[in-house]
């Protein structure tokens, strides 16, 4: 199993919902971290609560609509010191339920793709190329199980897209100790799922972040979280090392 214990991970919106579950979790196997939101204070509850568990963290701030932020932001890093060996792209953003959708503005495109494509990909080209110099790390990106709804188009087609750039870019490191996958904590009642969605956020936890303790070799899966709730850590990674399989065939 993948060891993160004194290595720093970067968690976009990690002020709120999954994120949050998601950066306590790592901080109690040990990962210092970079905690991403949209405004520093968003972030002040949760960076207290990480460092009480006992490692470093520091907070990042930036508009992921907002890509001049975003390089800032990626600039910023640079500046902490701190060599990224894990990123988790956690952070969305669903733009409307249109139920006129053949009226769907060109707006919902736009801004969907800059925060749940665009800006993402951002991050992996920031920082795989040090994970393939170092030999070693991981990128989790968070994508969606939406499918057959046009009422979502542009956030749907988004996280489309996403995954098609996650699995054409783990190809490339296919066989080494840098892997790139997907995730999905299935329709959780957070900000985003709504109150009426049928699980509950913490069942995300583990398996949100099984992608980054398998120690597999294998990219370009698709690991839902759902399908490891209620594991424990240990379990979650063997199942996901014995069931879900690369797509690049052997």
């Amino acid at each position: 199993m993948y060891q993160v214990k004194g290595k720093w991970a970067l968690i976009t919106g990690a002020s709120r919902g999954i994120g949050y579950l998601t950066a306590l979790f790592m901080a109690k196997q040990g990962c210092n971290l970079i905690l991403h939101s949209r405004r520093l204070s968003h972030t002040e509850k949760v960076l207290e609560e990480v460092r009480a568990l006992g490692v470093a963290a520091h907070a990042v701030e930036a508009d992921l609509n907002d890509l001049d932020a975003v390089r800032k932001m990626l600039t910023r890093i640079d500046g902490l010191g701190a060599q990224v060996d894990i990123v988790l792209n956690n952070a969305g953003l669903q733009v409307a339920y249109r139920m006129e959708y053949f009226h769907t503005p060109v707006s919902d495109y736009v801004t969907s793709f800059n925060v749940n494509t665009i800006a993402p990909i951002m991050i992996c080209y920031h920082f795989l190329p040090g994970m393939i110099a170092r030999g070693s790390g991981r990128i989790l990106n968070t994508t969606s199980g939406i499918r057959l709804e046009p009422q979502q188009a542009g956030y749907s087609a988004s996280k489309a897209a996403l995954d098609k750039v996650t699995i054409d870019l783990g190809s490339t490191v296919q066989g080494t100790d840098v892997l790139i996958n997907l995730t999905d904590p299935g329709w959780c009642r957070t900000d985003l799922g709504g109150p009426h969605a049928p699980n509950a956020p913490e069942s995300a936890i583990p398996g949100i972040v099984v992608g980054v303790f398998v120690d597999d070799g294998k990219s370009g899966r698709f690991l839902g979280a759902q399908e490891f709730a209620g594991m424990t850590l240990e379990d979650a990674v063997k199942k996901a090392e014995r069931e879900f399989d690369s797509p690049y065939g052997k």
